[in-house]
């Protein structure tokens, strides 16, 4: 999968997609989210609020943020799933200073205010949002 045309649909704005999590019981949380951004080929980087999401990641690493852009039908939506493994949540530091100064600029203060982690996720695996299983 073209990792430019992955970059380039995940970093549009405005979107929105979705971050999977579970925790390691296997109970399992969707929530969406703005703020991820695929720095490089093999990098995604995010703030996020003391949530589900962020509770579940730091029992289970494993995490998929899908990302879609809607077409005339079904069969021209654009999208991708990408498999993530968080490599580091970190509560403080310049890290996290980076990110909510990024996320003050493209969504303002108040939501910079609601970040209580940055997070590097590894990109284990890209597909399609409608490639097979």
């Amino acid at each position: 999968m073209d990792r430019k045309e992955v970059m380039e649909l995940f970093n549009k704005r405005p979107r929105i997609g979705t971050l999977s999590t579970a925790n390691r019981k296997g109970d399992v949380n969707v929530a969406a989210f703005g703020s991820p951004q695929m720095v490089d080929a093999e990098t995604v980087v995010m703030g996020i609020g003391n949530n589900r999401s962020l509770s579940y990641l730091k029992e289970n690493p494993k995490a998929v943020f899908m990302v879609m852009e809607p077409g005339k039908t079904a069969a021209d939506w654009k999208g991708f799933r990408v498999y993530l493994d968080a490599q580091s949540i970190e509560i403080e530091g310049d890290f996290l200073e980076q990110v909510k100064r990024k996320i003050a600029e493209t969504v303002g203060e108040a939501a910079a205010g609601r970040i209580r982690a940055a997070i590097r996720f590894k990109v284990v695996d890209v597909r399609g949002i409608m490639a097979p299983a």
